[in-house]
């Protein structure tokens, strides 16, 4: 064979080789792949969202008398099983401690009602003010600061607008005085006589050293500001054309005098007081910063609430003693009997009304937008079929792996008892329906964003109108040439398609995926 040979050969087999090799990787070695895509087509039809899971049917009310005291059963009138009406009778327990309990209850409920109120009483004095008009002497000097403390004396208001005298005079004379009369009273300090009012007739009984039998009488004489406590003053009155005179003179007093005191423990923060200082009813002399006060305030009203819980427990446990069904239903737990001794915090009958039952679902976000209260709802427990309404939707989303659900309260009539009480029920919302819309697979639908930072929803449509077509900030996927991004909005979805609202037409062709195939040798 001549070398031209040789070397033609040696090239048509290294060429036989390449050609194996090439075909093996191709068609025959494990795992190769060809890819092929898939589209579909914009199309015109019906689609309904649902909503499906299970969830425990429990009674829409369920009530437990329990027993706080200890105490001993005399009689019971239901037995287990036994439907009841609210009112019908149930036990009675004899039970000296659940007096006791609700007498504590009562009387500790009493007792934080009265410390609140002295608490808000004593705050209302952060502004010391007078209960009535007059003027302030003894007062104490007080600076911003200063600290007082309750009860602290910090001035007297007295009422020297008008003053004050009680004298006594013979009974012999008792019909010539009567109240509202004017009378006379003489102020020797003064060398002036005073017209003064009879305020009272008091009808006492003095006796003096001489034997005399005396009554009294209270008179009040308007104050032009020269009068003041103990100067000397008598009353006559001229009784048919005779003057009669007290038994003794006597000294004027004011017509109401009290001591300004502070209410609570704080920081002056203010204060006007000044001896003789004329001051009117309700006006603000001094101002106090009680730090505590309000903390005082919230601790009391806490422990009130909690001595109110107690004693509403108290008295249920004492009605308990002569139990009576809170509700209508059926006696579905009953663990006492006549003679039995009963322990302290003892669960004594349970009734439940199951003519109406609940589920507690769920809707995951896709869907929650639509589902409202009153909305029916399809149950399936066993294949025994049954309808009920959605009550309750809540916002309070519960996230799990990324995914949100949404907690939703479905109740149902049981009147018939065709529902099975604490066990597992099928339930299926219907959220949305839409007839005669488009419709393409879920698939075909992307998430992404435009060039402006814009999230939308785009279907890559084969050869798509230019004008429709955008530009999209990225693409993590390899699209087929002849496909290009159009942005869509969506509408409902099920389980395999979704609606399409506006951005393509009917029989618009769009990508979906590639098919990935698998060769095997």
């Amino acid at each position: 064979m001549s070398k031209k040979k040789k070397i033609g050969t040696i090239i048509i087999v290294l060429i036989i080789v390449a050609a194996l090799i090439f075909a093996y990787f191709k068609f025959f070695k494990k795992g190769a792949k060809n890819q092929d895509i898939m589209t579909d087509f914009v199309m015109r039809g019906s689609i309904t969202s649902m909503v499906e899971g299970s969830g425990v049917t429990k009674t829409k009310n369920t009530e437990t008398l329990t027993m706080l005291s200890s105490g001993t059963c005399d009689e019971v009138f239901v037995t287990e099983g036994q439907e009841v009406e609210a009112g019908d009778p149930l036990f009675t327990i004899t039970s000296t401690g659940a007096r006791s309990l609700l007498e504590s209850a009562r009387s500790n409920y009493e007792g934080y009602e009265k410390k609140l109120s002295a608490a808000r009483k004593d705050i209302a004095g952060l502004n010391l003010s007078p209960k009535y008009s007059g003027k302030v002497i003894n007062v104490v000097k007080l600076n911003p600061g200063d600290e007082v403390y309750k009860d602290a004396k910090l001035a007297t208001l007295i009422d020297d607008r008008t003053m004050k005298l009680t004298q006594y005079f013979s009974y012999a004379y008792k019909d010539c005085f009567h109240v509202g009369q004017s009378i006379d009273v003489s102020v020797p300090e003064l060398m002036a006589v005073i017209e003064g009012k009879v305020e009272a007739v008091n009808m006492v009984s003095r006796i003096t050293k001489e034997g005399s039998k005396l009554f009294s009488i209270t008179v009040s004489l308007p104050n032009e500001g020269v009068l003041t406590e103990g100067m000397t003053a008598n009353a006559s009155l001229n009784v048919n054309g005779e003057t009669v005179f007290p038994y003794e003179a006597v000294t004027l007093e004011y017509n109401r005098i009290s001591d300004l005191k502070s209410t609570v423990t704080g920081t002056v923060v203010s204060s006007k007081l000044i001896d003789y200082l004329e001051v009117e009813e309700g006006e603000v002399l001094v101002v106090i910063d009680a730090e505590n006060a309000d903390n005082e305030i919230f601790e009391l009203e806490k422990a009130l609430d909690d001595a109110r819980t107690a004693l509403e427990k108290a008295q249920k446990n004492f009605d308990n003693c002569n139990a009576v069904a809170p509700i209508s239903g059926k006696v579905i737990g009953l663990s006492v009997m006549p003679g039995q001794e009963i322990p302290e915090n003892s669960v004594l009958v349970t009734i439940s009304d199951s003519n109406q039952i609940y589920v507690n679902g769920t809707v995951d976000e896709r869907n929650i937008s639509f589902v409202k209260p009153g909305m029916s709802v399809e149950l399936n427990q066993w294949g025994n079929m049954t309808f009920g309404t959605v009550e309750t939707v809540s916002w309070a989303a519960n996230i799990n792996n990324g995914v949100a659900t949404y907690p939703v309260t479905i109740v149902a009539d049981n009147f018939g008892g065709q529902i099975q009480l604490n066990s597992y029920i099928n339930y299926t919302i219907t959220a949305s329906q839409s007839d005669d819309c488009l419709v393409v697979p879920l698939q075909a639908v992307r998430n992404s964003m435009l060039e402006d930072g814009t999230e939308v929803k785009i279907l890559y449509v084969r050869n798509a109108n230019p004008e429709d077509v955008v530009t999209l900030a990225w693409q993590d996927e390899e699209i087929p040439a002849d496909f290009d991004p159009v942005v869509v909005e969506i509408g409902i979805s099920d389980n395999s398609n979704v609606e399409i609202i506006s951005g393509v037409n009917e029989g618009d062709e769009v990508f979906t995926q590639y098919i990935q195939e698998q060769y095997w040798g």
